[in-house]
């Protein structure tokens, strides 16, 4: 497939790692998710993620993770682009859910790496060919080694962006640098984006593309600025921000991937409902303890931001 470059120009800038909205049964709240959309898309946002990591869409049947697409497409609206989580154990399955992802009219295809399995280089490499080859959207690759166990190297990237519509990385891996070798291996065309916040200014620094954030889902118009102020070379004002984050993301230790976000969410009024099971809530002196690091982070918000951005 040809890449396509009208739709890259649109590809950038802060784009939340949203998670799935659930009622107190585990059943999917189909309300409160297209709230939680709307509510970002108003807040400025670049670009809304669905069905990704955060999203949980390891616990999700094929069904509701195509239905989290269709009320994501549905709230957006075309206001922003809808990056898609589309990624499976098998090339077979990835490719289905790319495919229904397009039909859906989502703008990104976001393929995960196989995991449980171990591929070779040369096997990542014609998985993500072979699924790209499949469909008209462009695809990022998501690379997210802590939880699957396979690392996207840039010699795999380069293979894979030789041919076909693999427009970029979303590196959730925490090395920069990897992420600065991705960049290098297609200057000026590697699309990067930030899949973990603590690395989050250093690449866009470098030269990377945005975000996919798990910050931005509690903090989106923080967020925001930072994005700004590094594009504007205001790298002071994008650090004050940077370090003022710092506390929410090494508040994640607080308990099990992903409620401690869903957590810090309820905190500033963006409840998205529990997790699902076996993930359990966070016991209340830990739920304490993120609350404090919230409240402060909204302090900051409220009060400093303000005053460095001129508003």
């Amino acid at each position: 497939m040809k890449r396509q470059d009208g739709t890259r120009e649109r590809l950038h800038g802060v784009v939340t790692a949203t998670p799935t909205a659930f009622d107190a049964g585990g059943g999917l709240d189909e309300g409160r998710f297209r709230d939680l959309v709307e509510g970002y898309v108003a807040a400025g946002v670049h670009g809304v993620s669905v069905a990704g990591s955060q999203g949980e869409f390891y616990v999700l049947d094929t069904a509701e993770r195509l239905r989290l697409m269709e009320i994501t497409v549905e709230a957006v609206a075309g206001r922003v682009p809808v990056y898609a989580g589309t990624g499976a154990v098998s090339t077979r399955e990835s490719i289905a859910l790319t495919r229904a992802a397009e039909s859906i009219g989502v703008d990104v295809a976001m393929v995960i790496t196989p995991y449980f399995l171990a591929p070779s280089g040369r096997e990542l490499a014609e998985h993500f060919r072979t699924v790209a080859a499949a469909t008209a959207l462009p695809v990022l690759l998501y690379n997210n080694p802590p939880r699957t166990g396979v690392n996207v190297t840039p010699d795999v990237y380069a293979d894979c962006a030789r041919s076909g519509n693999v427009i970029g990385v979303k590196d959730s891996s925490g090395d920069l640098s990897q992420g600065v070798e991705y960049l290098l291996t297609e200057p000026g065309g590697c699309l990067l984006f930030s899949g973990r916040d603590t690395i989050t200014m250093a690449l866009l620094a470098h030269g990377g593309a945005g975000a996919i954030s798990p910050a931005a889902c509690v903090f989106p118009r923080l967020m925001c600025r930072m994005y700004d102020a590094v594009r504007a070379d205001d790298l002071a004002t994008a650090r004050r921000i940077n370090d003022a984050l710092a506390p929410l993301r090494r508040a994640w230790a607080l308990g099990s991937f992903p409620v401690v976000i869903k957590e810090a969410m309820d905190e500033v009024g963006l409840d998205p409902g529990p997790a699902r099971a076996p993930i359990s809530p966070l016991p209340p002196e830990r739920r304490a303890r993120l609350a404090a690091v919230v409240e402060e982070i909204r302090e900051f918000e409220r009060d400093a931001v303000p005053a460095i951005s001129g508003a």
